[in-house]
């Protein structure tokens, strides 16, 4: 829960700037004909609607499980992650190319070019800060990994995706400061219109890679390897179990992981020192692993388990 507070920290500071930054550009778009602005303009309303949605599937996924999801509701917040990722495409993206595709095609000279560099620092003012907020969270969570290395093995889309988008604003920004200076400097108002084309490709690259990372989570991705070799030392010391065949594991949610293991008995083992073996087995695990919120045991020999993993290997 940690985790989803400092999630929500993150998308909330993030929704407030960019509602502001989008009402700011609509105005300075409207005053000034700039196509760039205007495209900026979408770009950040489309991030103030994502973090609605990304505040939502947290809401959603905090669900506890039910008869019908068994395993809790954590994976809403990978579907809704995903949409996101398809709205920055969709609706930023393509809006933005539109809207640059016209202007090249039509050119318009920029209006009132001061208003646009005013609007455009202030801009890049409100969304630098909501892009540190995003950093300095994701930071605190991806430890002495990389930062693409954190974000490939983070099981929380939501700040990572904060991040993304509020680091595709500030290029998106600076792409329009760049094009609208050279159509204003040239004279030359079809670069106004490159400009969007730009920031469409920005935000197109953004979403291709947001929506890569969270298909994985959704079709469902292993926990850490620090974890599984944790559920291995915690299985290996009870003294009814000879050896640990193998951990199988599955995000279901940022905090949420589903738990199997093979696992060899003591042939002296009676049923009754098995079942309280399992049992003991999920306390321990429960209590020292808490992410894993299910625990599943699976009696059975080294050389049955290297069958159907050499089965699995074949299929592949």
């Amino acid at each position: 829960m940690a985790a989803h507070s400092g999630s929500k920290i993150v998308i909330y500071a993030a929704v407030a700037g960019n509602l502001l930054i989008a009402v700011t550009k609509f105005i300075a778009a409207y005053f000034t004909g700039s196509s760039a602005m205007l495209s900026e303009g979408v770009h950040s309303l489309v991030d103030t609607g994502n973090g609605g949605l990304l505040l939502f599937g947290l809401k959603r996924a905090s669900r506890p499980a039910d008869i019908t999801h068994p395993f809790g509701h954590g994976r809403e917040l990978y579907f809704w992650s995903f949409i996101v990722a398809l709205l920055i495409f969709s609706l930023g993206a393509g809006v933005s190319f539109y809207e640059g595709v016209i202007h090249i095609l039509d050119p318009q000279p920029v209006r009132n070019v001061s208003v646009t560099y005013i609007v455009l620092g202030l801009s890049m003012l409100f969304e630098g800060v909501s892009w540190y907020v995003a950093l300095k969270e994701f930071r605190s969570s991806k430890g002495k990994l990389g930062y693409l290395q954190a974000v490939k093995l983070s099981k929380d889309p939501s700040v990572f995706t904060v991040l993304f988008e509020d680091t595709a604003a500030l290029l998106g920004l600076l792409v329009a400061l760049i094009g609208i200076s050279a159509a204003h400097y040239f004279e030359i108002p079809e670069l106004d219109g490159v400009a969007s084309i730009g920031i469409a490709c920005v935000l197109g690259m953004t979403a291709i890679f947001l929506a890569r990372e969270s298909k994985g989570l959704l079709m469902g991705e292993a926990a850490a390897p620090e974890v599984q070799k944790r559920l291995r030392e915690i299985a290996i010391v009870d003294p009814s179990v000879r050896g640990v065949n193998g951990v199988l594991t599955v995000h279901i949610g940022p905090t949420q992981i589903v738990a199997n293991l093979s696992l060899e008995f003591e042939d002296a083992a009676t049923a009754p020192e098995i079942e309280a073996c399992m049992e003991r087995l999920e306390a321990t695990i429960k209590a020292q692993v808490p992410e894993v919120t299910a625990v599943f045991v699976k009696p059975q020999t080294p050389a049955r388990f290297a069958e159907q993993r050499a089965a699995l290997a074949v299929e592949r």
